[in-house]
């Protein structure tokens, strides 16, 4: 889906998704003192708006503009203020690092995807935790919902070539998650920016 069809689904409803956090989301990050934050894909705000009650200071992107003006609209009534930037991840670049960054369910194109990943990952303070969930490919034979396009799928081992040499991998998995109509199956990815030489 493009920037328009995404504009289109989340104005034709009061939310998209549900207004709680991701739920990985409290437990990935139980661990962590609070920093700056990036919200890769934030699409209505939800998880940046969790970790901004957090203590975090939070930066959200997504290339939906009216996801962008919901995210502001709710982060208000949550009565925190993240920072939410519209914009298309294809050409944009952090101006700054982050203790954590986190990316939940950016599924698109692989050549995209390195691309993301590698520029947000340098974007990464030393340190710092990348998070990622995303469906896995076997969702599309042994899962239900998510994407229907293989070409936007990945597994764990994709994610960490993904990353190679700019996050360290601590967790790279397949995970199995309950929904409404049964069960996906998800990637998740958990790594950390290097204080050493190999892990710019």
């Amino acid at each position: 889906m493009d920037a328009s069809e995404w504009d289109e689904r989340y104005a034709s409803t009061d939310l998209v998704w549900t207004a709680e956090p991701n739920q990985f989301l409290p437990d990935l990050v139980a661990d962590l003192s609070p920093g700056r934050a990036l919200d890769v894909a934030c699409g209505e705000g939800r998880n940046a708006i969790w970790l901004a009650s957090q203590g975090w200071d939070v930066t959200g992107v997504d290339f939906s503009p009216v996801a962008i003006a919901k995210a502001g609209r709710l982060s208000q009534q949550a009565g925190v203020s993240p920072e939410f930037v519209a914009a298309d991840l294809s050409t944009w670049e952090p101006t700054t690092s982050f203790d954590l960054i986190i990316e939940f369910y950016l599924q698109v194109p692989e050549a995209l995807r390195r691309r993301v990943h590698r520029s947000m990952g340098a974007a990464l303070a030393r340190g710092g935790t990348y998070l990622v969930v995303a469906h896995h490919t076997d969702n599309l034979e042994h899962g239900s919902g998510g994407p229907q396009d293989p070409t936007v799928l990945f597994s764990e081992a994709a994610v960490v070539a993904d990353f190679a040499e700019i996050v360290e991998p601590l967790r790279a998995e397949r995970l199995a998650r309950t929904t409404a109509n049964g069960s996906a199956i998800d990637v998740l990815f958990v790594g950390r920016k290097g204080t050493d030489s190999t892990h710019k």
